[in-house]
Order: structure tokens, then sequence, then C-alpha cells
């Protein structure tokens, strides 16, 4: 009987503490709290408040179906050092910074932000029930719900305005050690005590010209958007039938066609390509090519995107120097800057999408005339390799030469090119002249992926609209100018009485006797090679094709369920 008895207990308590444990979780905030005398209404809010946030510390800040708060901590810690007091009503009115942060939210497209990411659809049911409706108005959960949305807004839309979205959240500035008493609350405080949440909001914003000019063109994109979400169309593509599936719909989505059966003949579709060709100032052919198809996939709804993710990440320019070089890799130009004006545009060519340009900040730290060109490990393994394996005149053929570690070089004919398959154990070097590939001026600056600016032996190719056609270094059209200036600079910051051992006459001279000369720079000069696939240019927004699918990626991964 004692064993019976013994086994019933292993049996029963185990089943009593799991039927508990899910009563538990199962356990909801009240949905509905009627409060007839307004001037209990705060009590009962502050009340509410606590037992809320309580709740929400057992379900990772979520408080129902359709309320998470993102920042929950820093919610939480607002509210546990104010006495849980609410700051957004006060019986059952409003109070004027309520209305200002619910206008913020409702109008954030113009900063590049999604409304829904600040519970802006729950607020405005909630807000309307309240005010169209006298027995909510007395509901003591729905203040309580708004003034924990409202207070979660705040410091979300605060943390994207200053840092963005892109950012893990291992690095984002929430994660900071005393990062709510240092910043976020003060600056919740402020703006509650101010009543000022714009002013607020827009002093943690980057003050860069790339952000501010963009920004500031957004309201009159956001004014005139359409807004609908179209089929987008992969291209290129491997599903033949399902392409022009796709097709068919995005052209039936926007008026060019009228047949509503899944898939119409290739007569009627090219008829109906035609036509978006003709509307859009596109090459009347019938084809859905490359340019056409992007064409389809830019309109508003993505051009938003696309807006974002830059609006993000010019956030981590933060303050930019004086004079700088910079490059955006996806408009094929250069720009020289000098206090926010633009001295000097140049073409260039950057990476081919297989062997891409890498983003990085650097300072120019000197300038080579007539240069040598080692040729990296990653070009000697796809290219050059296989031909030795073929036919060792290769290099001679290039003008390349083979050199040991001692500087030597070495007859490409005596090497045994088959047992090599990951690389060689020597360097090859092209010479300094005409036919060098770096043509006959490079800028050097520090980098571990072994790239620079410099001319080029095919400067044809600057013709082309399409300059991704590197191995990944950046080739400048008119690298005199920036060498020139650069001269100018160490000129002018040279103190008087002393001299700096050359200037734009010596370049000339060096470049017109083609003397292999390293010229250190004094001054050094900024560059940011950056990936931007929109900016502001002569008041409007342009867009730009994103030639390493870089942005594609961002915007589906941070903003492929968002909506307006």
């Amino acid at each position: 009987m004692r064993h019976k008895l013994n086994f019933i207990k292993i049996v029963l308590i185990p089943l009593i503490i799991v039927s508990w444990l899910g009563c538990n979780n199962h356990k909801k905030i009240k949905e509905k709290e009627i409060v007839k005398a307004p001037a209990k209404m705060d009590d009962q809010i502050s009340d509410n408040l606590k037992s809320f946030l309580d709740f929400a510390k057992t379900t990772n800040g979520k408080l129902n179906d359709s309320i998470q708060l993102s920042q929950f901590k820093l919610v939480n810690t607002f509210y546990s050092n104010n006495d849980y007091k609410d700051v957004w009503s006060k019986t059952e009115v409003w109070n004027p910074v309520a209305d200002s942060m619910f206008e913020f939210i409702k109008n954030s497209k113009y900063y590049g932000l999604y409304p829904e990411d600040y519970h802006y659809n729950e607020l405005k049911k909630l807000r309307e029930r309240i005010e169209s409706d006298s027995l909510s108005r007395m509901d003591a959960v729905s203040w309580t719900k708004a003034s924990l949305m409202l207070t979660d807004a705040f410091f979300e839309t605060l943390k994207d305005l200053k840092e963005g979205r892109l950012i893990d959240d291992s690095l984002s500035i929430t994660s900071k050690k005393n990062i709510a008493d240092s910043f976020f609350i003060p600056k919740f405080k402020g703006a509650i005590e101010s009543d000022s949440l714009t002013k607020t909001f827009e002093s943690v914003e980057p003050a860069n010209i790339y952000y501010t000019s963009l920004k500031d063109l957004l309201p009159g994109f956001v004014d005139n958007m359409d807004t609908q979400k179209y089929q987008y169309i992969n291209f290129p593509y491997i599903d033949t039938l399902q392409f022009y599936r796709n097709l068919h719909k995005r052209l039936l989505q926007s008026g060019f066609s009228k047949d509503s059966t899944a898939l119409p003949d290739s007569v009627t579709i090219s008829n109906e390509v035609k036509k978006y060709q003709a509307k859009h100032k596109l090459k009347v052919d019938g084809k859905p090519g490359e340019g056409t198809v992007r064409a389809m996939n830019s309109y508003d709804y993505e051009k938003f995107r696309t807006i974002a993710v830059t609006l993000d990440r010019y956030k981590a320019l933060h303050s930019l120097p004086e004079s700088y070089i910079w490059v955006n890799i996806p408009t094929f130009y250069l720009k020289l800057v000098d206090n926010d004006t633009v001295i000097l545009e140049s073409k260039v060519i950057v990476g081919k999408p297989t062997t891409p340009t890498p983003l990085l900040t650097s300072e120019i730290s000197n300038m080579v005339t007539f240069p040598n060109w080692t040729i990296p490990e990653s070009i000697i393994k796809k290219d050059i390799l296989p031909a030795l394996k073929i036919n060792p005149g290769y290099l001679a053929s290039k003008g390349f030469s083979l050199v040991d570690s001692h500087g030597e070089t070495v007859d490409p004919f005596s090497v045994k090119w088959a047992k090599y398959k990951n690389g060689i154990p020597w360097k090859i070097v092209q010479g300094s002249g005409d036919d060098n590939a770096l043509g006959i001026f490079k800028f050097n600056f520090n980098n571990p992926y072994s790239v620079y600016l410099h001319d080029t032996n095919q400067r044809y190719l600057f013709a082309n609209s399409n300059r991704a056609l590197s191995h990944g270094c950046v080739r400048v059209q008119k690298w005199e100018q920036i060498a020139y200036y650069i001269a100018k600079n160490d000129s002018l910051a040279t103190k008087a009485g002393h001299k700096i051992p050359y200037n734009t006459d010596s370049i000339k001279t060096w470049i017109a006797k083609k003397d292999r000369k390293t010229i250190m720079v004094k001054k050094r000069l900024p560059l940011y090679i950056e990936y931007f696939t929109c900016e502001a240019k002569d008041g409007e927004i342009v867009f730009y094709n994103d030639i390493y699918n870089t942005y594609q990626f961002l915007e589906e991964k941070y903003f492929a369920d968002k909506s307006f």
C-alpha cells in the first residue's frame, strides 16, 4: 500500500506543478476596468502601470497579441523611477505632449521610419475609441496601454533616429551600461517637461550633409508616394515560366495589361511590355530585359525602403572632416569635398560584383608616380595561375615579372606550374610605364584589402555607363587634379620658413620625365569609400543600381513586411 501511495505521489505531484505552471503562463492582464470618477483615474492608471509591467517581465515585454514593448527595460526603468505616474494624460484628458507624440509617429515617414514600428495602428484605434465613446474614456486599461505604448514609442524612435535599425542588438546603444540614466531617460524627461518632442528627436540625428540633404527632400517624396506594393520580379531568373507569370502580374497591377488570365501568349506580353517601356521612356522593344525589370522594381514602396536604408547607413558616418575624398560605389563617381562644397567630381571605375570594392575609411598617406604593380594573390590564384599552367610565356606577354623574396627575377619556364593550386611562393610584378594597369599615378592609404586609388591604362572605359569593371581598386579619371590639391594642401600646412620636398610643379616634372617617385603626404587627406544607392542631388532624390545587391539584402532583412 505504501509503495502504491509513493507511486501516486511521484506521478501526481509533477502533474500538479506542470498544471500550475501552465495556468500561470496563460495568465493575462485585464482587458477592461471602468473608473466612473475621473478624479480617481490617474491613481488607477499608476496601479495598472505597475501590474502591467510586472506581467510584461514574464513575457519579454509582451502585453498581449498586438502589443510588444520593444524597449521594455527602458520603459520599466522610467516608470519604476517615476512612481509609476503617467505623463501622457491627466484625469481622462490627453496632455499636449501625447498629441505631439502621436502626430510624430503618424508622420515618422518624413524621417525614413515606419509608423507601424511605433504602435501607430494600436494607438490610433485606442485614441479613436477613447475620443468617440464615453465608456472607453472611463476605461483605465485603455489609458494604461496608451501610456506604455507612447513611452515605448519614444524610446524606440530616439534609438532609431540616433543609430538606425541596421545594428545588431549586442552592438546597439541600448545594450550599453548605464545608458538609460545617462541618455534615454534624461532625453525623455527633457522632452516631456519642455513639450518639445521634435526638437529632442532631431537633436540626436546626425549632422552630416548627406543625411540632412536627403531627409530634407523626403517629405516631398512621401506626400506624393504611391504606397501600393507591387509584384517584385527577380532578375536574372532561373524559372522562365515563373518569371513571365510575375511579369504579367506586375503589368496587370499597374494597368498595362487587361488580360486577367494567369499567363497570356508571348505576343500579348510583348505588347504590354512595349506600353510600359514607352510610358517610362525606356527602349521600346517588348523585351523584359535588365533595364525594364529594374524600372518595374523601382516603384515608390521599394524606393522608400531604399531611402530608409540609406538614412540609417548615413547615421554611421556621424560628423565628417573639413575636406575629404568621397567615393560612392554605385554612382561610379568620386567627389573631392572642401567645407561641404564639392570642388571636384571625377568618374571612377570600381570593382566588379565578383570582385567588389571594399567599404573603408582611411587617409591618403602617400602618392607614387609611375608605380609598379604587385599583383594581389586573389588575382594570381583566379586568373594568372591557370594561364601559366597553359603557357609560361603568359607573364612576358603581359609585361609581368616573377620575383622571389630577394627581389631576384625567376624564369617562369623553370617552374612546374601544375603542382600549384592555391597560390605561388613568388610575387608577380608589372613594371612602371604607360602599359601598367595602375597607369602613371597611385594614391596609397592604409587598408587591409590591398586596394588603392589610381590611374589606368584603359582610360577608354571611363566612357562606359556601367563602370563596375575592376578587381577591387578604384580607378580615377581626374587623378591629376586630386594630386595637385593634395600638394597645395601640404604647402599651405607647412610652417613659415619650412619647405616640403615637393609641390605641384615637381609632380608635373616627374611625370614628364617618367620618374618613379614616392611622395609622402604631410597633411593626410581623409578618404571614404561608401555604398549608397540613393542620394540628394540638385534638389532631387536620385536612385542608382544596386550593383552588389547590398541593399536588396538589407531591405529584405529589416523591412520585408513593412507597410504604410
